[in-house]
């Protein structure tokens, strides 16, 4: 064989003993067959056989496969991104004429999604208050065929009663999926509370380095899985391999930072709760938060996400107060070893009921970072916004 041969043609090598825990990057566009009838039949290899790189390689379906145990569920595809996972799902299972109801809390890409795209393709959005079951109940009709439900909602935290709605769009034919990145499948399994499909933003716990991004779909039932995976492969949407590992690493300590972040978030409220400044603290495990009792029957933990919503004094100085922070990172999405906040307003992605409160709502994100540091910048954030709000004779002004 000449040089120029082997550079190119990989000697095969004995894997007989070898074995690591780390799970191997298998990277591939091409895979080869061992002779032209068995590449004439690589469709017939099935969901779970090899045929081109975009449809997965071992590394991408380890992932898959450790995902859909943790929710209980028949399969998951992986997509570029949480939004991903979400317009990719419904473009494949709503047509035109369908119509979804959306709750009013949603992640406002979603929103925006739906509005522009879906009503483009003539799929008609309409939205529902979170936390009111008869209303929703009022606005499913014939042509419903999706109840997408998002819980804790997106900023306002607020929980959902998943197993009364997935009641509702079952006994009207229509599908339920879920957005569980707040909770992972580790504090919440949407499958057994009636969903038919969930999503899951690897790019937060799961990959937990803020380096990576990615989407799961994690479904129930193999029909519509199978219906989800051929629309993706017609799109030509997959995940590299490398990215696919880079999650895997992450979900090895995906419980212990989440559990982290929880005892230190619940610390961290302790010490806003009450303050003059406060109006309300939005955290699912937070006795008067909305859908608490919820929470309380349905999930089995709490992430370290939560909102604050301070009065009206205070909320235009919290932008500016930001900036004495010295741990805490300003930034999107959370589940990373950094914490987080993020000034997020919310009265323009309302369309049910008015937001009535300050527009900005501040949401922090735990880390890993020492508990005493991130305590100091809370004390230095409410330093900062006492200065500009003094106690007068008159009240605060």
């Amino acid at each position: 064989m000449n040089e120029w041969t082997r550079c190119v043609v990989t000697p095969e090598i004995s894997h007989e003993g070898y074995a690591s825990l780390g799970v191997p990057v298998y990277r591939a566009s091409t895979i080869p067959f061992a002779d032209a009838g068995t590449y004439a039949k690589r469709l017939q290899r099935g969901d779970e056989g090899y045929s081109y790189g975009l449809y997965g390689t071992p590394t991408t379906r380890t992932l898959e496969q450790k995902i859909t145990q943790l929710h209980g569920g028949c399969r998951t595809l992986l997509a570029p991104s949480g939004q991903a996972a979400i317009a990719l799902a419904m473009l494949q299972l709503l047509q035109h004429g369908d119509g979804v109801l959306i709750p009013d809390t949603v992640y406002p890409p979603v929103r925006d999604f739906a509005d522009t795209d879906l009503a483009r393709l003539g799929i008609h959005a309409r939205y529902y208050a979170p936390t009111d079951v008869d209303a929703l109940a009022a606005m499913i009709d014939d042509r419903t065929r999706m109840i997408w439900i998002e819980s804790p909602g997106s900023t306002t935290m607020e929980v959902q009663d998943m197993s009364a709605i997935a009641d509702l769009a079952h006994q009207r034919g229509a599908l339920v999926g879920c957005d569980n990145t707040w909770a992972s499948p580790l504090y919440f399994k949407p499958l057994r509370h009636g969903a038919d499909f969930v999503v899951e933003a690897l790019t937060k716990f799961f990959g937990g380095h803020s380096d990576v991004l990615m989407g799961a779909l994690t479904i129930k039932d193999n029909a519509i899985a199978t219906r989800i995976r051929a629309g993706l492969g017609r799109m030509g949407v997959g995940v590299s391999p490398d990215d696919c590992s880079l999650v895997l690493r992450g979900m090895e300590t995906m419980a212990l930072r989440m559990d982290h972040g929880a005892r230190v978030a619940g610390r961290l409220i302790q010490r806003l709760q009450g303050h003059r400044l406060v109006s309300r603290i939005l955290y699912a495990a937070l006795p008067g938060s909305p859908g608490h009792d919820l929470w309380k029957r349905d999930f089995d933990g709490a992430s370290g996400v939560f909102s604050v919503v301070f009065t009206e004094a205070a909320a235009p100085h919290v932008g500016p107060a930001l900036g004495v922070l010295k741990t805490f990172a300003i930034g999107a999405s959370w589940g990373g070893t950094r914490s987080l906040v993020a000034p997020m307003p919310v009265r323009a992605v309302r369309s049910v009921r008015d937001w009535t409160e300050p527009d900005l709502v501040l949401r922090l994100s735990v880390g890993l970072e020492d508990e005493d540091d991130l305590a100091d910048d809370i004390d230095r954030l409410i330093d900062f916004l006492e200065a500009q709000c003094p106690i007068a004779s008159g009240g605060l002004h």
